[in-house]
C-alpha cells in the first residue's frame, strides 16, 4: 500500500525514506525543491514538489496513499509557507490527510496533536533526543505495523 513522507527534505524525512524504502512498494514524497524531488526520483520515490502549507497539493500528493508520515520539522524549519503560518501547518496536512483519504497518520513531532476522527489509526513520535536515524526506525516499525494493535508496541518507543 502507498506510504507518502510529507516533509521528506528534513533530515528525519530523508531517515524516514531510507529506512522504509526497501520495503515499500509505493513510496512518494512530498517536498519544497526541485533539487530534493530530483534526488528522491533517482531512488524510485515518486516526488511532489510544493509549499507545505498548501493543503490542496498536499493532498493532491497523498491522494490514495494508505499511510502517511508528517514530519513537522517541515513546517517549523524557516522555509517559506504562503498558505498558512507554520504553527497552523500540521492543522493543514491532517485537513489534506482526510481530504486524501489517508486511513493512518505518523506524526513526527514533540508537539502533541488532536488527530480528526476521520483518521482511524494515528501515532505520533517524538524526536526529542533521538538522531534521525532512530526516529526513522520507530517510523519504519510503525509503518510496518500496520495491523497490530497499538498495545502491542514496544514501551520504549511510546511518545
Amino acid at each position: 500500500m502507498p506510504t507518502i513522507v510529507i516533509g521528506a527534505d528534513t533530515p528525519v524525512g530523508v531517515a524516514t525514506i531510507e529506512a522504509i524504502r526497501p520495503r515499500t512498494i509505493e513510496l512518494r514524497a512530498f517536498v519544497s525543491t526541485q533539487e530534493a524531488a530530483a534526488g528522491l526520483r533517482t531512488g524510485g520515490v515518486i516526488a511532489a514538489v510544493g509549499d507545505v502549507s498548501d493543503g490542496s497539493h498536499v493532498a493532491g500528493a497523498a491522494f490514495g496513499a494508505f499511510c502517511a508520515v508528517l514530519v513537522n520539522a517541515a513546517a517549523t524549519d524557516g522555509r517559506e509557507t504562503h498558505f498558512a503560518p507554520p504553527d497552523d501547518v500540521v492543522a493543514v496536512w491532517l485537513k489534506a490527510m482526510v481530504d486524501a483519504g489517508v486511513t493512518r497518520v505518523i506524526l513526527v513531532s514533540d508537539t502533541p496533536v488532536d488527530v480528526p476522527p476521520a483518521i482511524p489509526e494515528s501515532a505520533v513520535v517524538a524526536t526529542a533526543g533521538r538522531l534521525p536515524e532512530e526516529v526513522a526506525e520507530v517510523v519504519a516499525f510503525l509503518e510496518d505495523a500496520a495491523a497490530l494493535p497499538f498495545d502491542q508496541m514496544p514501551t520504549e518507543w511510546e511518545s
